[in-house]
């Protein structure tokens, strides 16, 4: 009795619809991209550089608005919303004393956000097989953060306003639509600035409209589920269990919008390079599965005078040898 022939037979069902055969690419790729473990990594990064660069960040412009406390009401509220976890943290503590220790402290917060973004950028190098001899190189890889950083805490003040002004001019139901609303385009907005600024120059920028859109979907998502987190759980712990479970969620938070980020990066490469239908047993069977493991073995070119070349003895879909 063969036990895989329920199995074969999806496998052939799914490769006939669309539907089904771009998700199940996405997640055969994500698996041989090992992108589980540049999520962990982009997530360990995110969870000792996000409080610091908020708590910075927050400072800033507690002394730009100075005396104004609408407007920091409408900061501290836009932190609560888009970092639900730690956002009731960085409402009650901002840096105190001189410039010259807000600049440090800026200056530290930085570098400890480019941590993020050299993780992020090595991910998305390997989502889109960009062989480690094309990829940037050091000083260009830490512009490329700065700048993305920048973009963020512009796009940052940017929500905190327009959430101030949906607030002021509708009602309970109008705000609670249109703050959705809002907060799901920027989110687009959020992702399309971090793949345009961290994916290599060579992918066109139509490439990643569709990642970005899921991606601002899926952290809208996780911003809710964050909320009700803080809300059920964290509000009603004690004060030690507090603690722990405040941190426990944050990672978690963090790794699931990694991952959710990583994600949406894999539909843009599967959907641009037509990726699909992969096989899900036996040899790499179809034409796309080739394509994916031959792109993923020439990541490893290091070097302008090295060339590596891929061959499918069996079971490939051109039935012999084939290099790039």
């Amino acid at each position: 009795m063969d036990v895989l022939r329920p199995v074969r037979a999806f496998d052939r069902t799914q490769q006939l619809h669309p539907w089904l055969a771009i998700p199940l690419a996405v997640v055969k790729k994500f698996t041989d991209d090992g992108a589980g473990g540049l999520a962990a990594l982009i997530a360990y990064y995110s969870f000792f550089s996000l409080f610091p660069l908020l708590l910075v960040f927050v400072t800033i412009l507690g002394y730009v608005f100075h005396g104004d406390k609408s407007v920091e009401k409408t900061i501290e509220d836009s932190v609560v919303a888009h970092f639900p976890v730690i956002g009731s943290s960085i409402r009650s503590h901002q840096l105190s004393g001189s410039v010259a220790a807000v600049v440090v402290g800026g200056v530290i917060a930085l570098w400890a956000g480019l941590g993020v973004t050299q993780a992020a950028q090595n991910a998305f190098d390997r989502v889109w097989a960009v062989p480690y001899k094309a990829r940037r190189d050091f000083l260009r890889k830490r512009l490329r953060g700065l700048l993305l950083l920048a973009v963020l805490g512009t796009l940052f003040v940017i929500s905190s306003v327009i959430s101030g002004l949906v607030s002021a001019g509708l009602g309970s139901l109008g705000y609670k639509t249109g703050g959705i609303a809002i907060s799901v385009l920027l989110n687009v907005v959020l992702f399309t600035a971090v793949f345009r600024l961290l994916t290599t120059a060579a992918v066109p920028t139509r490439s990643i409209w569709m990642g970005a859109l899921i991606g601002g979907v899926l952290w809208e998502i996780l911003q809710v589920l964050g909320g009700v987190y803080v809300t059920h759980v964290v509000n009603h712990a004690t004060e030690a269990y507090g603690v722990f479970a405040t941190v426990l969620g944050l990672l978690a938070w963090l790794h699931l919008g990694a991952l959710a980020t990583l994600y949406a990066a894999e539909v843009n490469v599967v959907v641009m390079r037509d990726l699909w239908p992969r096989s899900l047993l036996g040899a790499p069977s179809e034409p796309a599965d080739e394509s994916a493991l031959r792109a993923l073995a020439k990541v490893e070119e290091r070097s302008e005078y090295e060339r590596i070349e891929v061959e499918f003895r069996t079971g490939g879909a051109s039935g012999g040898q084939e290099d790039s």
